[in-house]
């Protein structure tokens, strides 16, 4: 609301096509026709109208009973459902040295025309009166020519106060410019947010945009705006919840943490033997298409809804569900290969951050690389109307890996590679059979034999041979590059960091490296 200055001069100016004053406090009716021509706006005046209560129309204070429930009564014009679309206003108790009135502050709507049960009232000067065609027809130009995507409308009940501004500054806005053009870049913080979508300078206020990248307190303003994460014990949701986990921040610090999660807890990498000496690991989702899917229902989906995407796993697959169907241009009959943008400004902003590409290959690529990894074609089911499911699942061990296996004698058939269970140790999640165990005790000699000597310049050390292929990398890239740091080995390896731990543990208690490594020097000392 306006400081109480600036009401007085209003109301001691003539009546105008944005002042109406009464001295009523029962006429609903007559409140609604002027709250709606105001939210028209028909001289385009882009500011908002006001309707003060208790003032003569001379401009005079004629003091009233501002009371509660007086206030809850004007207030809820808006929301009676007698005006459509509902306007955005603000009713406040102002008070003065003669008394006190009340003021209703109306903002011109994005989308007229509005009506007040089922008529267009308009407001040109002090005249207020029904819309005529020519009117309407004006009206619905400037709908027209206001029509955003949902993601670049203002959010009125937002302010820059709810916005974590440090987060735009030192994170986002740092991907979108040069360094030397950021530093002479001097404009109000309001500007450089409206210059890419996130802020409406005309209704100073933040977009739908501005809100879902940067707000302080997401879930307050938008409630269904989150990732909601749950693994399921079996393949159907009546069995046993093993995880779950909310991901409820703005997109900026969700996205960097989906995507971490992703690295960390979804893709899985189960080693598979395919000699007495080595081992390949199969990729339960792939990263990156796993990632994708994600990303697609972040960057599509429709935030009006209340509902959260539905991130859900289950031991043979992960099911994505995504409030809002196919948007645009895409229709069941040409997906994928024709694509549309629901929300246009995180769609960039998601692409700034390094999170999708917006070259509309991204499902066709998801489907190759889930190919590539055994996973087979991902299936979308469209059926749900308003929103759509996506199953992606889970890999099988590639036939190259298993035909290995039976060659080198370690299997005798398909069968013996059991699928790994949750929860179980990375080094356990293939269960050996009889004939593996017999294959490794006749194979064990040379192999522990082969493993010292080449470690230890030919001298038999007496040292266990390395159990996993992992571990016996990690030593190679300690023999490579003493000062190596863990978080190095583990991005060179693609593994996680606690495996990088587990590894460099057994290496110490089993003579490899020494136990008295100093993180203070920071090189690992070898054991010849």
């Amino acid at each position: 609301m306006i400081p109480s200055g600036e009401i007085r001069a209003l109301l001691t100016d003539l009546e105008s096509d944005r002042v109406e004053r009464t001295i009523s406090t029962t006429n609903t009716d007559k409140f609604g026709q002027v709250i709606c021509a105001f939210a028209n706006d028909l001289p385009n005046n882009r500011k908002p109208g006001y309707l003060f209560l208790g003032v003569n129309d001379d401009g005079s204070i004629h003091s009233i009973d501002v009371t509660d429930e007086l206030l809850k009564n004007v207030a809820a014009i808006r929301t009676d459902g007698n005006i459509q679309p509902q306007p955005s206003m603000v009713v406040e108790k102002i008070s003065f040295p003669e008394g006190d009135i009340v003021a209703v502050e109306v903002q011109p709507h994005v989308f007229p025309p509005v009506r007040y049960k089922g008529r267009v009232w308009v407001r040109v000067g002090p005249r207020k009166g029904i819309a005529s065609e020519a009117d309407e027809r004006v009206l619905m130009e400037k709908r027209n020519s206001n029509v955003l995507t949902f993601d670049a409308t203002p959010y009125f009940n937002a302010t820059l106060d709810d916005l974590d501004l440090n987060l735009f500054r030192y994170h986002y806005l740092p991907k979108t410019m040069p360094e030397e053009e950021l530093i002479n870049d001097k404009r109000d913080v309001k500007y450089q947010l409206s210059s890419l979508g996130f802020y409406d300078t005309r209704y100073d206020c933040p977009t739908n945009a501005g809100v879902l990248l940067f707000a302080k307190n997401l879930r307050r303003l938008f409630p269904g705006a989150y990732i909601q994460y749950v693994r399921y014990k079996g393949t159907s949701r009546a069995g046993e919840i093993l995880m779950e986990h909310e991901f409820k921040e703005n997109l900026c610090v969700s996205l960097q943490e989906l995507d971490t999660f992703i690295k960390t807890t979804i893709i899985n990498r189960r080693p598979i033997p395919v000699s007495a000496l080595r081992e390949e690991s199969v990729i339960d989702y792939p990263y990156w298409a796993t990632r994708e899917l994600l990303m697609n229902a972040i960057c599509h989906r429709d935030y009006s809804s209340n509902g959260p995407i539905q991130f859900y796993q289950y031991d043979d697959r992960i099911e994505i569900l995504n409030h809002g169907g196919l948007y645009g241009r895409a229709t069941i009959e040409n997906f994928p290969n024709v694509n549309d943008y629901r929300n246009l400004v995180v769609a960039e902003a998601m692409k700034v951050l390094g999170f999708v590409n917006r070259q509309s290959r991204g499902v066709i690529r998801v489907q190759e690389d889930l190919m590539r990894n055994e996973n087979g074609a991902p299936q979308y089911d469209f059926s749900y109307g308003t929103a759509v499911l996506v199953v992606e699942h889970k890999s099988a061990i590639p036939d190259r890996l298993i035909a290995s296996a039976i060659e080198q004698g370690l299997i005798e058939s398909e069968s013996d590679i059991k699928p790994s269970k949750m929860g179980e140790n990375d080094d356990e999640h293939i269960q050996k059979p009889s004939k593996m165990r017999e294959n490794d005790e006749a194979n064990g000699q040379n192999a522990q034999k082969y493993t010292q000597m080449s470690q230890s310049g030919g001298k038999n050390t007496q040292r266990p041979a390395f159990p996993t292929i992992t571990i016996k990398n990690v030593f190679d890239q300690i023999c490579q590059q003493p000062q190596i740091k863990q978080a190095q080995m583990a991005d060179n390896l693609g593994v996680d960091d606690s495996t990088i731990e587990r590894a460099t543990v057994w290496l110490k208690e089993n003579g490899y490296i020494n136990k008295e490594h100093s993180k203070v020097k920071g090189v690992w000392q070898l054991i010849k």
